[in-house]
């Protein structure tokens, strides 16, 4: 089986290249050689050029002749679900929704992120004692990243 830590030398050689605030969110290694990298930046997006970058990095220095492998290299998806502290920093500001360990959902907008969790603000129209109409109001939920089973980003097409 190839060396997961082999792999990740060779794409921090070529992130370290590429200077771009590139990252590994994720990597995994099958049992049949199939290796999936997903990448991912500080700022903006990843694009094909450092994605086949990180891939010919990895692709030349392994040998076939020794251990043959499948590789796929690619960005993280908007769909899934953070997985890297680095993808929360980078997405402070945006729409996140937040599942708990415990039961339900939290919608809302990423605050703040440090080493230990996430604060989250929800904007609810509610109404407040003594006045006819309902007024927005603002709830901060903090969330230990340890008690959080998934966050994802809000795509919205307003």
């Amino acid at each position: 089986m190839i060396s997961k830590a082999n792999v990740i030398a060779l794409i921090d050689e070529r992130i370290k290249d590429l200077e771009k605030d590139l990252y590994v969110v994720e990597l995994t290694i099958s049992a049949k050689n199939v290796i999936r990298v997903e990448l991912d930046k500080l700022e903006g997006n990843v694009n094909v050029d450092e994605c086949v970058s990180v891939s010919r990095n990895i692709e030349h220095n392994l040998d076939r002749e020794d251990e043959d492998f499948e590789l796929h290299v690619s960005s993280a998806g908007l769909d899934k679900p953070f997985r890297h502290i680095n993808q929360y920093k980078k997405n402070i500001g945006r729409m996140i929704q937040v599942k708990p360990l415990e039961t339900g959902k939290l919608e809302g907008r990423l605050s703040e992120v440090n080493e230990t969790g996430i604060t989250v603000i929800c904007s609810e129209k509610k109404r407040i004692e003594g006045r006819k109409k309902k007024e927005l109001v603002e709830e901060e939920f903090r969330f230990d990243f340890d008690k959080i089973k998934e966050t994802k980003i809000v795509i919205s097409f307003k």
